[in-house]
């Protein structure tokens, strides 16, 4: 049922998204296990196109924040103001009370500001003058950042950063899809005909229903093997933490569920620990003098941890 409703989805989002087929699955792994996606990329590759298009195919409300060194906490979670009329504090709402939010380059605003998101990711709630309030579900946060302008940037803590479960780059298209979306944004935006082709509610049940995919004990054990073994590279001076681990876990089933299946194979870790991991560990300086990548380090951790193999 999972993959029937991830296929309408995803054939929803390809008529506005042209040839990035596998960033639409992955953002459909962070929705299942209710995950949050850093997207870091160059300007003008389509990260908030991807984001209207999840949240119109979904029928969620969308919210959208361009992150600035001005920006205060209270422009993102919201502020109680005195109504003269009514003669009491009313809650007006942030952008962050919305289903699917797109926080548009989050390294631009101040530690402070970027703060406010953490409890809003991590506890699906925020918190305003001591007044606690629950957001709507389902709820995303697709946050982007540009990897290229440093100046005028706060990069994200590494507590802020390991609560993303995934990190993803949508990059350039090759030439016939970019001929592609020539033609398609030729005469008006298809995002402006985007219907929903699922619900709210759902999408919810299609989430519980996620988190009960098998995992056989070897291939659970290989996760863990996995994520262990980051922390023993001599390349790696922080490793992955049980979150990681967990993330892990928990997109490998996704992942199972929108394939078709109703359990995980290892060929599933291979494919989403790179996704998951690499912006989990921090490499040593003599590592990164050497040129070498944490994508490049998490890879030799996968090759090098032997996969179960069915008896």
């Amino acid at each position: 049922m999972i993959a029937e409703t991830a296929g309408r989805v995803t054939e929803n989002i390809k008529k506005v998204i042209v040839g990035r087929d596998e960033v639409i699955e992955l953002a459909l792994v962070a929705l299942l296990c209710e995950g949050h996606v850093l997207i870091e990329d160059v300007p003008g590759t389509g990260k908030t196109t991807l984001a209207k298009a999840v949240a119109r195919s979904l029928g969620c409300s969308f919210q959208r924040i361009q992150f600035t060194p001005d920006l205060l906490p209270s422009d993102v979670t919201g502020i109680y103001f005195f109504n003269q009329k009514a003669q009491e504090f009313e809650f007006r709402p942030g952008p962050v009370m919305s289903q699917v939010l797109l926080a548009d380059e989050i390294n631009r605003a101040t530690p402070r500001t970027q703060s406010a998101l953490l409890e809003a990711m991590q506890e699906r709630q925020i918190t305003v003058d001591g007044d606690t309030r629950p957001l709507p579900r389902p709820f995303l946060v697709l946050a982007t950042q540009n990897p290229i302008e440093l100046e005028g940037t706060f990069p994200l803590p590494e507590a802020q950063v390991d609560r993303f479960m995934l990190k993803i780059k949508i990059g350039y298209p090759t030439e016939e899809e970019e001929n592609r979306i020539l033609l398609r944004f030729e005469h008006h935006d298809p995002l402006e005909d985007l219907e929903a082709v699922t619900s709210a509610e759902e999408l919810l049940t299609r989430q519980k229903e996620s988190s009960h995919i098998r995992v056989e004990e070897s291939v659970r054990q290989y996760i863990v093997q996995v994520a262990r073994a980051t922390r023993e590279h001599p390349s790696v001076e922080l490793g992955v933490s049980p979150r990681g681990t967990l993330f892990l876990y928990k997109t490998c089933q996704a992942l199972a569920a929108i394939r078709g299946r109703d359990f995980v194979i290892p060929d599933d870790v291979k494919h989403l620990a790179p996704y998951v991991l690499t912006h989990r560990i921090i490499i040593n300086p003599q590592t990164r003098l050497r040129g070498r990548t944490p994508e490049e380090v998490v890879m030799e951790v996968v090759n090098m941890v032997p996969a179960p193999v069915e008896k």
